[in-house]
């Protein structure tokens, strides 16, 4: 199956903006759905963003609406979120995942990245 590594997550202040990266191995990352995910120590993973297999349909939590934008380049294996008007409660760790399908659903993917941390400061 695909392996999924994610970079691009640092320290910025509110109101910048950030571009996170997943490259993917293994199988054929065309073949795979994939999904942005964020979870704060005590809290379960959040959804983010999802995009399909071509990049034709994508779907956001209401939250980053209008600030994020999830894209793809299958010629690189690369799935990014670009964030823009971070605000302090985008603070988190984010993780890529991969599934079949476009969902919003954290148990239905079945492939992650190790995740990476993102801090935005007031």
């Amino acid at each position: 199956q695909v392996q999924l590594v994610e970079s691009g997550g640092g320290l910025v202040q509110a109101g910048g903006s950030l571009r996170l990266s997943c490259v993917a191995s293994g199988r054929t990352f065309s073949a795979y759905a994939m999904g942005w995910f964020r979870q704060v120590p005590g809290k379960e993973r959040e959804f983010v963003a999802a995009i399909t297999q071509i990049g034709s349909s994508t779907m956001y939590t209401d939250s980053v609406k209008g600030r994020f934008t999830i894209s793809r380049d299958n010629a690189k294996s690369t799935v990014y979120l670009q964030m823009g008007s971070l605000k302090p409660e985008d603070t988190a760790v984010y993780y890529c995942a991969a599934h079949w399908a476009l969902t919003r659903q954290a148990s239905a993917y079945n492939v992650w990245g190790q995740g990476t941390q993102v801090t935005v400061s007031p």
